[in-house]
C-alpha cells in the first residue's frame, strides 16, 4: 500500500501505482466523464497517463494522484497538483477527475482543497490554479467553493478547434 500524500476525514490521496491501472480506464475510458478532454482515452493513453505520472513523482515530487474513500477504500478518481502550460506560462495547476458513479458527493471539492493545503504547506507555492473547460460548469463550481477566481481566459487547440477555458486561481499567502 503506498502511503498516504494528505487526508481528511472524507478521502485520502496516494500514488498511483500500476495497480490502479483498472480503476483508472473506468474513468479514462469514459466518454461522459472525458468530454473535456474531446475524446476517451485507448488502453494505451490510459497506459501513458499512469507512466506520465509515475514519472511526475520522480522529476517533481508531485502528480495526479489516486483518490481514495477513507471508510469504503474505494478508488474514487484522481486529484492532484500538476504543471500546466498556458499560452507559455508554467503555472501550478489542480487537476481532478472522478469516477462518474461518485459525482455530486463532494470528492473532487475536499481533494482539491487537500491539494490547496498541500501546495501551500509543502510546496510552499503563492499561487495555484485550475484550467477548466468553459463548458464545465461543475468544475468550475468547484474551483468557485474554494475561493478560487478566473484571472484568465484562452483558447486551447483540440484538434484544430479552439476551446475557451478559464484559468480559476487563488493566492496561497493571504
Amino acid at each position: 500500500m503506498q502511503n498516504r500524500i494528505i487526508e481528511n476525514e472524507q478521502l485520502y490521496l496516494r500514488e498511483f501505482t500500476s495497480e490502479d491501472f483498472e480503476d483508472l480506464c473506468l474513468i479514462l475510458q469514459d466518454e461522459e466523464t472525458m468530454y473535456a478532454y474531446e475524446a476517451a482515452f485507448t488502453k494505451q493513453q490510459v497506459s501513458d497517463w499512469l507512466n506520465w505520472n509515475l514519472k511526475s513523482y520522480q522529476e517533481n515530487g508531485f502528480g495526479l494522484w489516486a483518490i481514495i474513500d477513507q471508510k469504503s477504500q474505494n478508488f474514487i478518481g484522481q486529484c492532484g497538483i500538476v504543471y500546466s502550460d498556458v499560452e507559455n506560462q508554467l503555472l501550478l495547476e489542480i487537476g481532478y477527475l472522478v469516477n462518474k458513479r461518485y459525482w455530486n458527493q463532494g470528492y473532487a471539492t475536499s481533494a482539491s482543497q487537500l491539494c490547496i493545503t498541500y501546495t501551500k504547506n509543502s510546496l510552499k507555492a503563492e499561487k495555484i490554479c485550475s484550467i477548466i473547460r468553459e463548458t464545465n460548469l461543475s468544475s468550475q463550481k468547484v474551483a468557485e467553493k474554494n475561493g478560487m477566481t478566473i484571472v484568465k481566459q484562452f483558447d486551447k487547440d483540440y484538434s484544430g478547434l479552439p476551446v475557451r477555458h478559464f484559468v480559476y486561481s487563488i493566492e496561497l499567502n493571504e
